[in-house]
């Protein structure tokens, strides 16, 4: 395989895992949430009170960063060369 297909074929696979990342774990359209807010019951005063737990949510800004990486092996895939040099 040459190396202009090797990269274009690259960046493709980099966009394609970190949309199918993101979208599995929850596609958050906000930055990356490294907490959420859970709402528990006391059960003898009964009254309801937000717990902050540790969750890893994926925002845009990941995939942002995986289209941005992408888009620079894209580009220098313009600049190798066209020899195939096997």
């Amino acid at each position: 395989m040459r190396l202009r297909q090797g990269l274009r074929w690259l960046a493709l696979a980099i966009v394609l895992c970190a949309a199918g990342y993101w979208l599995a774990a929850g596609a958050n359209r906000g930055w990356t949430k490294t907490t959420r807010d859970r709402i528990e019951k006391d059960p003898i005063t009964e009254i309801t009170f937000p717990v902050r737990e540790n969750h890893f949510s994926p925002g845009i800004d990941v995939v942002a960063g995986a289209f941005f990486v992408a888009g620079v092996l894209a580009i220098s895939s313009l600049f190798a060369s066209r020899k195939n040099n096997t």
